[in-house]
């Protein structure tokens, strides 16, 4: 510590916490331990009658923890990110518009490594919306060398981008719902209200409707006339599981579609079909998305829908977290269904 007149203390760092008292009102520190002492703390700190205050000289090259907090924010945040002022030496991002939010989690692991550093997100692949706090960053020790500040400024621009949201894409979506019960109306429609539910949550609505029988040429000529028309994202709703009157794979098959994946390792959701026709998303979707609040739909429509190209990999890789606990009260996306 060292002795300085408070008239010459800005930039300094408060070495103790300063305590204000107003009989009767208040009692508590004014200014804590660590405060980096700013032009209009001067008045303030005259009018507690402080002439003189004790600050810390930091070493040399060394950093106070909400200058460098400030310098990692910078370094970190990226497309559809924003980030406050530091608080107490922590800074906290939000996304600045609704989309998924994306880690670079062998970035933020890579900056972590750092001696005294600390980046803390939300998931990879987590929709948020516009305000957000999706992730928050300090520094361990009251200051840091700045050699350390340099090497996440370095991890950053190796990688490209740490933290961002990604913004949701334009989409024609289709949606085919199959069975006979349906079809010939023995029974109401249960998906489409739910399917145009969950898709008006991102800002999409259904641009074509039909129902088909269990008749897989019939199912076929649907996916195959909305893909003439322009639709590039159909959801093929029932008729996945193996019973002998649910034909819908076999009729996504047979469009000549890639198949991407028939079925996951996620439950609800193991009978879940992925295919790409012409650039024309094809997605067949069991029963339980009628039933449960949250299935394989919901990890991988965001995903489609930010323009992302899910691969099988990244169908299986949803194994670890891909088991839903069918909560009383549902929480998704803001627990760990989904996230690996």
């Amino acid at each position: 510590m060292k002795k300085v007149p408070v008239a010459e203390s800005v930039g300094m760092i408060l070495s103790h916490d300063l305590t204000r008292i107003v009989p009767g009102q208040f009692k508590g520190p004014a200014f804590k331990k660590g405060h980096l002492i700013r032009p209009e703390d001067i008045p303030e700190l005259l009018k507690m009658g402080k002439e003189h205050i004790y600050v810390w000289d930091p070493p040399e090259g060394h950093l106070h923890e909400n200058e460098a907090a400030g310098i990692i924010a910078r370094a970190v945040a990226g497309e559809g990110i924003a980030y406050t002022e530091p608080h107490e030496g922590k800074i906290s991002f939000q996304a600045t518009e609704k989309g998924l939010f994306r880690v670079h989690k062998e970035g933020v692991q890579h900056i972590n490594s750092i001696w005294d550093m600390c980046l803390s997100t939300l998931h990879d692949h987590q929709p948020v919306e516009k305000g957000k706090t999706v992730a928050a960053t300090r520094v361990i020790p009251l200051t840091i060398h700045g050699d350390a500040l340099a090497e996440v400024q370095e991890i950053a621009r190796k990688y490209g981008w740490i933290l961002k949201v990604e913004k949701y894409k334009p989409f024609q979506i289709g949606v085919v719902i199959t069975g006979s019960e349906v079809y010939y109306k023995r029974i109401d429609d249960a998906f489409g209200p739910i399917l145009q539910k969950k898709l008006a949550y991102f800002g999409y609505e259904i641009k074509e409707l039909i129902y088909r029988p269990d008749d897989p040429q019939q199912i076929a000529a649907a996916i195959l006339e909305m893909h003439r028309n322009g639709l590039n994202l159909i959801l093929v709703a029932g008729g996945m599981s193996v019973d002998p009157d649910d034909n819908t794979p076999g009729a996504i098959k047979s469009t000549g579609a890639k198949i991407i994946t028939y079925g996951s390792p996620v439950l609800p959701g193991a009978m879940f079909m992925l295919a790409e026709l012409e650039g024309t998303i094809i997605m067949g979707l069991p029963a339980c998305v009628i039933y449960y609040e949250a299935t394989i739909l919901d990890i991988i429509l965001p995903r489609v829908l930010a323009g992302q190209r899910v691969t099988r990999e990244d169908i299986t890789r949803l194994g670890v977290g891909g088991l839903c606990l069918n909560c009383k009260e549902c929480h998704y996306p803001d627990c760990g269904f989904g996230k690996n």
